[in-house]
């Protein structure tokens, strides 16, 4: 099955909805801004979304994916009207959930003795978001959240797509969310992974990574008009903890697994949204897989230095930008990543925002623990 992706809500330090492609495409940076009341002595750039969020239920991951659903609300009531709600699942994938406002709440508990009137334990559950979307859609299919670090909202795809060929639901909302959070910040910092600068994925001097918030989408369908999941593939290569495995066989397996699930060969990706954190590591071992694969003749680029890491949502926030690449049919994204050339790196063939035809992209996900995921989205006749 190569389920149809009938409509998508995004928003991002790109902006929201279809605004963000042309910002992409120009290679705007202008939403990554210092953070503030993080650090005592540093204010690494965050790719903070600007735009007003609908008030939820006070945790802003919620209002991120609510603003997100809003986008698309008309085509799930018609899905809804279609296929009974019943037959609607969704599948979301996030990391942080309710943590931010949890830990503050903790704070105020500790220091007062008293609990705050605000705070719910479910809060701290990775699922609340889904159950949260669930709710508010009016939607009684299965539901759930993926959890797996960066690799999460990619493989809430994949789990969406089950969910068609099992023939339990005939239309699935899936994506990811994530927002703010000092506790993600303090963690990547200890690990010496946060770069204070705009980060620089692919290029000598890199020193890490900018975090970013923001939500992405779909409906995915059975039938319909739009772009298609043309492929999946995933890997678990659990090299460790944190580190990625530096020979890349678990990303190169999870892109070999994608190509092969799409029936299509590597000359035929256009496009290829590379994970590309701008950690020293990362990059290294991701350049080595994908030349493996594709040599120098596919463009990529990494758009994480437009909207930061987002994290759990980062899969599907990418997913989106390759959506909107796609319905337009032509241009790529810039790898806008400064600095010089690091010859250790494998020699991929970094993208200059060529206005050429685009009918399939790869999109890269590789998350803590060697968790792999690799999606083809493209059209069909």
């Amino acid at each position: 099955m190569k389920p149809v992706l009938t409509a998508l809500g995004i928003l991002c330090a790109l902006g929201s909805g279809d605004q963000i492609l042309p910002r992409a495409l120009k290679g705007d940076i202008s939403g990554m801004k210092p953070t503030s009341g993080v650090f005592p002595n540093k204010k690494p750039p965050f790719g903070y979304v600007k735009e007003n969020l609908p008030l939820a239920d006070g945790l802003r991951c919620n209002q991120l994916l609510l603003a997100a659903y809003k986008q698309i609300k008309d085509k799930v009531e018609q899905a809804k009207a279609t296929y009974g709600a019943e037959r609607i699942g969704l599948v979301i994938g996030t990391s942080n959930t309710g943590v931010e406002e949890s830990q503050k709440f903790i704070h105020e508990w500790l220091e007062t003795g008293n609990k705050p009137a605000a705070f719910r334990f479910e809060m701290l559950e990775l699922g609340m978001s889904a159950l949260f979307l669930k709710k508010t859609a009016e939607i009684k299919g299965p539901a759930w959240a993926v959890s797996t670090a960066c690799s999460s909202s990619a493989k809430a795809f994949v789990s969406a797509r089950r969910l068609l060929e099992l023939d339990l639901c005939d239309a699935v909302l899936t994506g990811g969310a994530d927002s703010f959070c000092q506790f993600a910040l303090h963690g990547f910092d200890a690990l010496q992974s946060l770069d204070e600068k705009q980060s620089r994925p692919m290029r000598a001097g890199r020193a890490g990574i900018n975090l970013g918030e923001g939500a992405a989408l779909f409906l995915m369908e059975k039938t319909g008009i739009g772009p298609r999941l043309l492929g999946a593939g995933e890997s678990s290569d659990a090299y460790h903890l944190t580190a990625p495995d530096p020979t890349g066989n678990g990303a190169q397996t999870a892109m070999m697994a994608a190509l092969k699930d799409a029936g299509l060969t590597a000359d035929e990706i256009d496009f290829i949204n590379l994970h590309g954190t701008g950690t020293e590591q990362n990059d290294a071992m991701e350049s080595k897989a994908v030349f493996n694969l594709f040599a120098d003749r596919v463009p990529a680029a990494s758009t994480k230095p437009l909207t930061g890491h987002t994290l759990g949502a980062s899969g599907a926030i990418e997913a989106g930008l390759s959506w909107l690449m796609l319905r337009r049919g032509h241009g790529l994204i810039p790898h806008v990543s400064e600095g010089k050339t690091d010859f250790n790196l494998s020699p991929i063939k970094l993208s200059q925002g060529e206005d050429l035809p685009v009918k399939r992209i790869l999109s890269n996900s590789f998350a803590f623990g060697g968790s792999n995921a690799a999606l083809i989205l493209g059209n069909m006749p």
